[in-house]
């Protein structure tokens, strides 16, 4: 539980941060980052499993088996991504190239957290 709220203090931080450097990303302020952190973390644990399940049966299973699976995992957080900006009145994202782009650097800041931590 408290690796979790870890990752979404992380997250909040990441989230703030990239809304500075990327220009299509808005975001409020910390406790609004905080929120969209929250909301994403619940959303990737609800709907990430499915949503990469269908994009590997769309893509015929290709990227798993050419162990490329991340791939398919980072569109699956994109999309999550999508959905958080939808529902939060204090993010917005603006395409979904930016959301990508903001699910990579999430993915691999939350790779660098976990091995650092576990």
């Amino acid at each position: 539980m408290l690796l979790w709220l870890l990752h979404i203090v992380i997250d909040a931080a990441v989230l703030l941060i990239a809304a500075k450097i990327m220009v299509k990303v808005e975001l409020k302020g910390f406790k609004s980052a905080l929120i969209v952190a929250l909301i994403i973390g619940v959303l990737s644990f609800l709907l990430s499993w499915l949503l990469t399940s269908l994009l590997n049966i769309a893509t015929l299973g290709i990227f798993y088996f050419l162990g490329l699976g991340f791939i398919t995992r980072v569109i699956a957080y994109a999309l999550v991504i999508e959905l958080a900006d939808q529902l939060s009145k204090d993010f917005k994202t603006v395409g979904f190239l930016t959301s990508l782009w903001l699910a990579i650097i999430l993915a691999v800041v939350g790779a660098i957290v976990d091995a650092i931590l576990l």
